[in-house]
């Protein structure tokens, strides 16, 4: 008998745009024959069913069910396709806890976790993962540009604390280059990431689990034209992605163990994109963030690294909906 799957898309932040992407890749990618599919929008005007017409409903948030052809439809299981909040940071898995619904993203405490990627570069050291040196600032407590510089050494990223697709995010190369980086950043988000730059190669890793498995899809390695991989680069075609990157056995070796070991330690479920700088000087990677629902339009790597592992965006997409009721 065939599943009821809400597949939830939108948000309340600047990555909807993103998330109506992704959307569109993973439903054009569901298993018709072992799914019914239910486009759900969770937006700033409400929570709405979307049929095949294009008309909307409003979803009882009571029960997370909705109204079809004069049909009370109760779902089996959500697959999440919202970056940013309430579906990236904690707050919708945290209700579907509360009322017993299946879904195919990291749980609560993961999600909140890594939506802040201070606290995730600071479990992740304490789990033994090598991260850059960093300072956690506050909207609400200033720090004089100098005090940071007293304590990280230039070139440095800053970058809003939570949230993803690169918005607000600079690179510092000159003192005089940091009072506005802080202040760009501080625009998107109340508390902000400053980070020691690390030399090195830059790659993403796709992280699934298949049963007790923990798989590692292959490696994308990412050059841009622009100085860093900002929301250009990212979405707007300035970026190159090569996968599986073109590496040696130690490198893949050694990033494909650092990614498992972050899935590990975080605590993740369904697919998470784990991003890494190798430094090829000392010979070992170092995590920059993660993303607990990462892009899957047809220009994000997750997709692509399906692709190159040799597996059908539809069985891919059905193992990490079946993983999501063995939780």
């Amino acid at each position: 008998m065939k599943k009821k799957l809400a597949l939830v898309t939108g948000g309340l932040s600047g990555e909807a745009q993103i998330s109506y992407k992704s959307a569109v890749t993973v439903g054009n990618n569901l298993n018709r024959d072992k799914y019914d599919v239910y486009k759900i929008d969770i937006n700033p005007t409400g929570w709405w069913y979307e049929n095949e017409n294009g008309e909307k409903s409003p979803v009882n948030r009571d029960c997370f069910t909705i109204i079809n052809n004069g049909e009370v439809i109760s779902f089996d299981v959500v697959l999440l396709c919202i970056h940013g909040t309430p579906g990236e940071d904690g707050k919708l898995q945290g209700y579907f806890d509360m009322i017993g619904l299946p879904y195919t993203s990291c749980d609560a405490a993961t999600s909140a976790l890594t939506m802040n990627k201070r606290f995730t570069v600071a479990v992740a050291a304490f789990g033994g993962i090598n991260v850059a040196k960093s300072m956690h600032l506050f909207r609400h407590t200033p720090i004089e540009t100098a005090v940071i510089l007293a304590q990280l050494k230039l070139p440095l990223f800053v970058k809003p604390n939570s949230g993803g697709s690169s918005i607000g995010m600079s690179k510092v190369t000159e003192a005089n280059q940091l009072e506005n980086a802080l202040t760009k950043a501080f625009k998107e988000d109340s508390q902000i990431l400053v980070e020691e730059f690390i030399k090195g190669r830059e790659f993403t890793i796709g992280v699934f689990k298949q049963g007790k498995t923990i798989t590692v899809l292959p490696i994308t390695e990412i050059t841009t034209h622009n100085d860093f991989f900002d929301f250009e680069a990212k979405y707007q075609g300035k970026s190159k992605e090569v996968t599986p990157a073109v590496i040696s056995s130690l490198m893949e070796e050694q990033l494909s163990s650092a990614a498992k070991h972050v899935y590990e330690v975080l605590n993740c479920r369904g697919v998470v994109r784990i991003d890494f700088i190798y430094d090829e000087q000392a010979q070992k990677p170092f995590m920059l963030e993660v993303n607990t629902v990462p892009g899957q339009s047809e220009a994000s790597v997750i997709p692509q690294q399906v692709k190159a592992m040799g597996m059908s965006l539809s069985d891919f997409y059905s193992a990490i909906i079946d993983q999501a009721f063995n939780y």
